[in-house]
């Protein structure tokens, strides 16, 4: 993985739900790419942000096996595509289901209490077939969650605080 879509995780409930905030800032070059003059961060990297959020829930909830990718947006409505630099975005995820191919979340972007969009991902397990390339190393996905503070916030479903797996309790 090489491009970070959140800044970190403010929730992480294991195998449920997660809520991840990105700051928007002017220091990101795509901003200025994106209309001159009106810098705007595009609705695909919207969605990416998204994405990470649901796809790194999934991951754990797999018990950091299986190599995740988004596989399908079935669905997703945007309300508002306008987010500038000073915009605050929380992403929201919720697993609706986790199966031995992958996984459904449905999802919510938010920017204080405005609802930007909603819809549904699908994710699948990159498997076997992907054994011999290298879209991302192994221990990405993990580096990727201790980068976003996941163990931080990171509860069990009874509560517990949620262990980094490299450091057990």
């Amino acid at each position: 993985m090489h491009w970070y879509w959140i800044d970190k995780f403010t929730v992480f409930e294991s195998k449920n739900r997660a809520e991840a905030v990105k700051a928007v800032t002017l220091a990101e070059d795509h901003l200025h790419d994106h209309f001159p003059f009106a810098p705007m961060m595009p609705a695909s990297l919207i969605i990416e942000g998204i994405a990470q959020t649901a796809g790194l829930l999934l991951y754990e909830a797999k018990g950091y096996k299986e190599k995740v990718v988004l596989a399908k947006i079935p669905k997703f409505t945007f309300h508002k595509t306008e987010v500038r630099a000073g915009d605050m975005l929380t992403y929201k995820a919720k697993l609706e289901s986790v199966h031995d191919a992958g996984g459904v979340a449905s999802v919510q972007v938010c920017r204080g209490e405005e609802l930007l969009g909603e819809g549904e991902l699908m994710f699948a397990h990159l498997g076997q077939a992907f054994a011999g390339q290298s879209l991302f190393a192994d221990g990405d996905m993990l580096d990727m969650m201790r980068t976003f503070r996941v163990f931080d916030v990171g509860t069990n479903a009874d509560g517990t605080k949620m262990p980094d797996p490299a450091f057990p309790a």
